[in-house]
């Protein structure tokens, strides 16, 4: 079973996100969706989620290709959830530049190199969750 992890915030899930989990599915068979916890989605973006993490923890769970769903961890660049879930594949959105960076800054200290795979944008000026006032 080839195991694919993604991470976000998904604070108010919409067809972009669908659309990314859908293109993530693709790179294996079973995928992990990371939900970012509240203070971690303040000091990256600079404000708090709109919905709180136990309510978008279970609106991914509902959606349809995310078999399992995970908080994600306490600080920033120690990669717990990775280390321990060992995603052959790690997709990343393609705005998610400060991940990827962080990641391949830190992969020499997962114990193992999972590739990486940068998913494409769908109508990122119309979808982009950072463009809402939810």
């Amino acid at each position: 079973m080839k195991r694919v992890m993604v991470f976000g915030t998904f604070d108010g899930v919409h067809e972009g996100h669908r659309t990314f989990f859908g293109e993530a599915r693709r790179h294996g068979d079973y995928l992990v969706a990371v939900v970012a916890q509240d203070h971690i989605v303040q000091y990256l973006k600079g404000y708090l989620p709109e919905i709180n993490l136990a309510e978008r923890f279970e609106n991914i769970k509902k959606e349809d290709g995310v078999d399992e769903v995970i908080v994600g961890d306490m600080e920033i660049g120690t990669w717990e959830v990775v280390k321990k879930y060992k995603p052959d594949v790690i997709a990343i959105g393609y705005d998610q530049h400060a991940l990827r960076e962080n990641l391949e800054n830190h992969i020499k200290d997962l114990g193992y190199k999972p590739e990486i795979e940068v998913m494409h944008a769908y109508e990122p000026n119309k979808l982009h969750s950072s463009r809402f006032n939810l």
